[in-house]
């Protein structure tokens, strides 16, 4: 037997295992750990005859088997219990069958991703029941609004570029308008599932790493609410600010890990100072932070779709100034590059850094340069929109970050 073939299906019956341990563990069902591992079992052996064999109609009969299968265990045990009950248990197995086939078939990953998402929320079964229980009428239509613009209107623009300069693209200007949506709604979950305190540094973090920009403008809105929702807003927004850098590094290492040794120490640098920020700032508004319990779900889409507008705005305007200037005026360009996102200052400079068109001590300090200008972006954002609250909070945050940043470019040696 083939050492290959002997691996998958000991993938497949562990999968079954996994599966089947949490269902016994949780319930007396119709199928327990021996059972889910004979169906992964069944449903690897399926897949490996129609797979060699071409046998491709043995995978649905061996499907349908099993769900006959089910039935009769489930019927026999309604009839025993008196009591009817859910299907779960039972729609769990024929996953398992499927994540079986998936091994032998050659799609192993896939099969243990859909095994860890199925015994993920076989586990959280309380914890999903009781956050759908809390969910009120504003709460499904906030949802609705979400798939609205971004599973129906999103899909429907043109991924192309227009207008002057050849930079308003509709699908990435409608995009942002959708993130600063979601990023609400996730925040609002985030603060419901796991409470104000840890709420705000997995909305700050997950922001970060999907747009820091987005992220000040759902919380600039929200700020308005008084001063216990700004103390919370200002941890989200500084931490989204210095989970950017992480980002960064990231980008800089995937696209050109050559140079990732000498232009990460000072990057790395600013990341600790304004980690150490957010750490002082979390101390002290801690005591401020409100219960999620009277939190409610963000309705506001105009604001969003307003600043998708001011997006493309400065999109023309960066490309304005950068065709006049050219690259006699690098920082410049760096700086007007990263007011709205840093991923275009930090991809370019890494590829010039890596052919060697520009020093790498140059390079890092243009994508710095980019980073301080998105933090004075995001600070004009919160005073336009947000209460003076978070505005003063943000300018002390934001300035000392700022003022971090300029003695790294002094002080820094080339």
């Amino acid at each position: 037997m083939e050492p290959e073939l002997v691996r998958d299906l000991m993938v497949a019956v562990g999968l079954g295992l996994l599966i089947g341990m949490q269902r016994e563990w949780a319930e007396k069902s119709v199928a327990g750990i021996r059972t889910f591992a004979l169906i992964a079992l069944a449903g690897a052996l399926c897949g490996l005859l129609s797979r060699d064999l071409n046998f491709a109609w043995l995978l649905a009969a061996g499907l349908l088997a099993v769900a006959w299968v089910l039935w009769i265990g489930n019927q026999a045990r309604s009839a025993a219990t008196a009591n009817g009950s859910g299907v779960t248990t039972e729609v769990a197995a024929l996953v398992v069958f499927l994540i079986g086939a998936a091994v032998m078939v050659g799609h192993a990953i896939v099969a243990v991703v859909t095994a860890g998402v199925v015994a993920l929320l076989l586990h959280a079964k309380g914890r999903l029941h009781a956050f759908v229980d809390r969910l009120g009428e504003g709460d499904f239509r906030a949802i609705a609004r979400l798939i609205l613009i971004g599973m129906v209107i999103l899909p429907l623009l043109p991924d192309e570029n227009y207008g002057p300069y050849d930079v308003l693209n509709p699908f990435r200007i409608w995009l942002m308008v959708v993130l600063i949506v979601g990023i609400s709604l996730a925040a609002y979950v985030a603060r419901l599932l796991m409470g104000a305190g840890l709420g705000v540094i997995l909305a700050g973090v997950l922001g970060g790493l999907i747009s820091s920009t987005a992220t000040t403008v759902s919380y600039a809105r929200r700020a308005r609410a008084g001063g216990d929702e700004a103390a919370g807003s200002s941890i989200v927004l500084m931490v989204a600010s210095t989970i950017v850098f992480a980002r960064v590094l990231f980008e800089i290492a995937l696209v050109a890990p050559s140079i990732l040794a000498s232009v990460a120490p000072p990057l790395a640098a600013m990341m600790v100072f304004m980690t150490a920020i957010c750490l002082a700032a979390f101390y002290r508004a801690r005591s401020a932070f409100r219960a999620s319990a009277d939190e409610q779900p963000p309705s506001d889409l105009s604001a969003a779709v307003v600043f998708g507008l001011l997006y493309a705005g400065v999109l023309v305007g960066v490309s304005a100034v950068r065709e006049n200037f050219g690259a006699t005026a690098m920082y410049v360009v760096a700086a007007l590059s990263g007011l709205t996102d840093m991923d275009a200052i930090t991809l370019s400079s890494a590829q010039l850094m890596k052919t060697g068109a520009l020093e790498e001590a140059t390079g890092w300090r243009l994508i710095l340069v980019g980073a301080m200008a998105n933090l004075l972006f995001k600070l004009a954002v919160i005073a336009l929109v947000a209460g003076r609250s978070l505005a003063g909070r943000m300018a002390v945050m934001f300035g000392v970050s700022l003022a971090g940043g300029a003695l790294l470019l002094w002080l820094w040696p080339a």
